[in-house]
């Protein structure tokens, strides 16, 4: 069921929703978190159908401000989604112009679940510093995405040089795959044996200098980033040993190849991580990712990302 209400205010929206409940049996206190999705009016469908499909996993009210035209006549569009128009969640679109286009906590306020955790995903635009921002300061966990940014590696130097307990961004959700198989790998091999890695990836790729960081700071050893052909994302790992090379490599597919000296050549799941995927792994923890906060202030600030800026050039 989809209502649309025009012309409105969040307190009317609030009303009209617990009407909708008490009429159709919309049960609220099943819900588990409250999701606030920040995007551009052209980005707020595909984030909302992402957030519907991490729904099935984690229940939860979905708060979409989808700004407008802030030069344009201060209005407040509303819509609201139950049943099968929103998964496994209650869905609030706010289309907001004018003076009400700013993405500020009163805009929420009287939509969020009561004693429920706030999730707040930037679906496009990154703030300088999302802790900081109205929605940020009430929201337990805050998910970016600088793959999406016109910059990737410079926002996600912006992100590390911001970052606070509970920040996390999707570039680093969609290499758990990588870092699985690779801890996997490093258990099994001696680490003092590995004297350098080389990632290879499309150039500007958080995601590729995210896991060049992880694994500099977990072996302590040089890392190099190369640009590879095949513009996908993340296409190879060459963990450098002076007896050869271990490599794990994704050129195409959702298939990798495992190439261990003296060993067959083992075939090893390694499947592409689609929005939702990412999204719902996000939502399952709100404590603060240290890991991911280790990887960000410390092991990227000394990872060489300037080959991999330079080759993107070419």
């Amino acid at each position: 069921m989809i209502v649309d209400i025009p012309d409105t205010t969040t307190s009317k929206v609030s009303k009209q929703l617990n009407q909708m409940r008490e009429a159709g049996g919309v049960v609220a206190l099943t819900r588990v978190l409250t999701l606030v999705i920040l995007a551009s009016e052209e980005n707020a469908e595909p984030a909302i159908a992402a957030a519907n499909l991490a729904s099935r996993e984690h229940p939860c009210r979905i708060i979409v401000l989808a700004t407008g035209d802030a030069a344009g006549d201060t209005r407040l569009d509303a819509q609201i989604r139950v049943g099968g128009d929103a998964g496994a969640s209650e869905v609030i679109v706010l289309r907001a112009s004018g003076e009400l286009a700013e993405q500020n906590e009163s805009m929420v306020a009287a939509l969020l679940l009561p004693d429920a955790p706030i999730v707040a995903w930037w679906a496009d635009e990154i703030p300088e510093d999302v802790s900081r921002t109205p929605i940020g300061r009430i929201a337990h966990r805050r998910i970016t995405d600088t793959a999406r940014a016109s910059r990737p590696l410079e926002a996600l130097h912006t992100v590390a040089r911001s970052y606070h307990d509970g920040d996390s961004d999707l570039a680093w959700t969609r290499i758990t795959g990588w870092r699985i198989q690779l801890a996997s790998i490093l258990d099994t091999m001696d680490p003092e044996h590995v004297t350098g890695a080389t990632v290879e990836a499309a150039p500007e790729l958080p995601s590729s200098a995210l896991l060049a960081a992880w694994l500099q700071l977990a072996l302590g050893v040089p890392v190099t980033l190369t640009r590879h052909t095949v513009d996908r994302g993340l296409s190879a790992v060459r963990l450098h040993t002076p007896d050869g090379d271990v490599v794990l490599s994704r050129p195409v597919g959702d298939i990798a190849s495992l190439h261990l000296q003296d060993a067959p050549v083992q075939r090893v799941p390694l499947p592409h991580r689609t929005l939702e995927d990412c999204l719902s792994e996000e939502m399952r923890r709100l404590d603060a990712d240290e890991v991911f906060g280790e990887v960000l202030t410390r092991g990227l600030p000394e990872t060489d990302l300037r080959a991999c800026v330079e080759q993107s050039a070419i």
